[in-house]
C-alpha cells in the first residue's frame, strides 16, 4: 500500500508533527509506503497565478512541482492530510494545495452528462485529514460549524466523488495534559498500524 500524507506546519516542534511521525510510524508498522508532501518544507506556493489558472482550465498543470504532486497522487492507495486549525481553518498553504493541486484532468473531472464531477484518482480507496486547534469541542462545533469538515470533506472530496472519508480532530491541544497528548499519539500510531 501506498499512502500520501500532505503535510503543512512551518514550526518542527508542533504537536502536528508529533502527529506526523506517529502515522508515519503506525503505517510503516503496517507495510505501507510513505509519500511525504511537507508543503513547508518543499517552499510550496500557494497563490494560483494567471498562468497557473489558464493551465487548470485547460486541465494541464504547468507548474513542475504541482505536475510532480500530481503524479504522487496517482500512485496514492491513501491520502492523509495533517494541519493545524488557524482562525477556524486550514492554513494558507493547505488551501493552495486544494486549489492549485487537486486539479481537474487529474484528480477529478465533470460528468459527461454535464452534471457533478467523477474522481479520476482510481487507486485511492480512503482520505482522512488530522487537523489540532486550541479551541474546545464543543465551541468550534456550535459556533463554527465543523467547517473543516464541511469545506474539505464536503464542499471538496464528496463533491468530487471520493468516498471513506474520515477526519480527526485534536481540540483543546494547549490546554490538555502531556499525559493526554501522548495518549493521543500512542492511539494515532495504533490506528494506522492496523491501517490495510
Amino acid at each position: 500500500m501506498r499512502t500520501v500524507i500532505v503535510f503543512n506546519h512551518p514550526y518542527e516542534l508542533s504537536y502536528c508533527n508529533a502527529i506526523l511521525h506517529a502515522v508515519t510510524k503506525g503505517l510503516k508498522n503496517a507495510y505501507h509506503e510513505v509519500d511525504l508532501m511537507h508543503l513547508d518544507n518543499d517552499g510550496f506556493n500557494p497563490a494560483m497565478s494567471s498562468e497557473d489558472l489558464k493551465a487548470f482550465v485547460a486541465h494541464k498543470p504547468i507548474d513542475p512541482q504541482v505536475i510532480d504532486y500530481n503524479q504522487r497522487l496517482e500512485k496514492a492507495d491513501h491520502l492523509i492530510f495533517i494541519f493545524p486549525i488557524w482562525w477556524d481553518q486550514m492554513p494558507a498553504m493547505t488551501k493552495g494545495f486544494i486549489d492549485r493541486v487537486l486539479s481537474p484532468g487529474v484528480v477529478y473531472d465533470h460528468h459527461p452528462r454535464g452534471f457533478g464531477l467523477v474522481p479520476l484518482l482510481k487507486n485511492l480507496k480512503s482520505i482522512t485529514i488530522i487537523t489540532t486547534m486550541n479551541k474546545p469541542k464543543l465551541l468550534y462545533s456550535l459556533f463554527m460549524g465543523n467547517l473543516i469538515k464541511k469545506a474539505v470533506l464536503r464542499s471538496v472530496f464528496k463533491t468530487m466523488g471520493y468516498k471513506n472519508l474520515n477526519w480527526i480532530n485534536f481540540t483543546s491541544v494547549k490546554s490538555v495534559s502531556q499525559e493526554k497528548r501522548v495518549k493521543w499519539l500512542d492511539n494515532l500510531e495504533n490506528r494506522f498500524s492496523k491501517n490495510r
